[in-house]
């Protein structure tokens, strides 16, 4: 009979979990609204579709770079559409998908649920960081 090492075994339980939590609908969905500039560009299109330069002013401070991935990202994620009108100069716009829509009241709930908590959250770090030697 042959002994594993613990150290071998936890490695192995930990990629288990590691496997189990890259096929987790929850932890995939979470990780699209974690990115910076997504709660942004849901807000802002929100309210109907934008162009892209007006989409630009409603997300100031995102470059160029980052809101154009940003799009993609959420364009191929099914959460928003991209309609491209041949004018001079050409016209983009963006709207929200139904499944994009739907995700609007979730989002609308994390951030009263960081509306109402988010002071006591900040006293917790202070009295953390307070108890801490560094």
């Amino acid at each position: 009979m042959t002994t594993i090492p613990a150290a071998d075994r936890r490695e192995h339980r930990r990629h288990e979990y590691n496997a189990e939590l890259a096929g987790c609908p929850g932890h995939e969905v979470l990780a699209i609204l974690g990115e910076k500039w997504v709660t942004l560009v849901l807000a802002a299109l929100a309210e109907g579709p934008l162009r892209h330069a007006a989409l630009a002013r409603e997300v100031a401070g995102a470059s160029q770079k980052m809101l154009t991935q940003t799009l993609r990202r959420l364009e191929r994620d099914g959460l928003l559409t991209r309609t491209v009108t041949a004018a001079v100069p050409v016209q983009v716009d963006y709207r929200l998908t139904p499944l994009g829509q739907a995700l609007l009241p979730l989002q609308r709930a994390i951030l009263g649920w960081g509306e109402t908590h988010v002071g006591a959250i900040r006293a917790a770090r202070a009295a953390y960081d307070s108890t801490v030697v560094r």
